[in-house]
């Protein structure tokens, strides 16, 4: 699979981890993140990560910065996107499961990295479900 991850000031460590073990597991990293402390927008590494997947360039993406929500919301405002804020494994899962989310995005400030390296291995190892939550899906207009 092709991973595209993005992320902002509070995630380079989240990212060099989460994207070590994608390595190791056989997957493609593309990286849009930044790999510095140095503060920068998280909107920057959002829209980049949205359309690789959006585009089909990558099977999913992961989103991180200091609470998961301004990356996610950025990453949102594509087409075809479903980016989910996630700070557990079992929302992970949910995520993917019911929501058919096609973007982590993980809070940096509010998880480990151990947790968030477990929650990428969950959300990329489940499927969606389909079924009742397909047309719960279909009531989210793509614009």
């Amino acid at each position: 699979m092709k991973i595209a991850i993005g992320n902002d000031h509070a995630g380079p460590d989240y990212k060099k981890a989460i994207a070590e073990k994608l390595q190791s597991l056989g997957h493609e990293v593309i990286n849009f993140g930044t790999d510095t402390p140095q503060a920068v927008d998280y909107a920057d590494f959002a829209h980049p990560v949205a359309n690789a997947v959006a585009n089909k360039e990558a099977d999913f993406g992961i989103t991180i910065c200091g609470s998961g929500n301004g990356i996610s919301m950025a990453a949102n405002k594509h087409q075809q996107i479903r980016s989910a804020v996630c700070w557990t494994k079992e929302i992970a899962f949910l995520a993917r499961s019911h929501n058919d989310a096609n973007i982590l995005s993980i809070p940096a400030r509010f998880t480990s990295i151990p947790q968030a390296v477990e929650m990428v291995e969950v959300f990329l190892a489940t499927e969606f479900e389909g079924g009742r939550h397909a047309l719960r899906i279909s009531k989210i207009p793509c614009m």
